[in-house]
């Protein structure tokens, strides 16, 4: 029983290997485009000095500040199951005020507008 345990597992092991050496060797003959840097969706032969979108580059700044202040909301949602005080609950109305107060904020400012004249 256990010869034919060693026999399965070398077979096994030879045949992933042939299929390794066949899908490695299929993918080799065409890797021009893989030896080219990558640059993020850029043209590496245009212009280094392409303008960039401040918008697009502040939007993405508020969305990860309001998603941290989301995450944090996260262990609250525990600790509401497990004990209420006013304490908890007015700071946890504070926070959600000043984020609500951010968001209509910045709303207000235009950056949440992502066309715009």
């Amino acid at each position: 029983m256990l010869f034919l345990h060693i026999n399965f597992i070398i077979i096994l092991s030879f045949v992933l290997v042939v299929i390794y050496l066949m899908t490695n060797y299929i993918s080799m003959i065409d890797s021009s485009e893989k030896l080219t840097s990558f640059e993020c969706g850029f043209d590496p032969l245009s212009k280094m000095r392409s303008p960039f979108s401040t918008r697009f580059f502040l939007l993405v700044v508020l969305f990860l500040i309001f998603d941290v202040e989301i995450a944090l909301l996260f262990p609250v949602l525990s600790m509401l199951v497990s004990n209420f005080s006013f304490l908890m609950m007015s700071s946890l109305f504070l926070f959600l005020l000043i984020l609500i107060f951010g968001m209509f904020h910045e709303w207000n400012e235009g950056a949440l507008d992502w066309f715009s004249n």
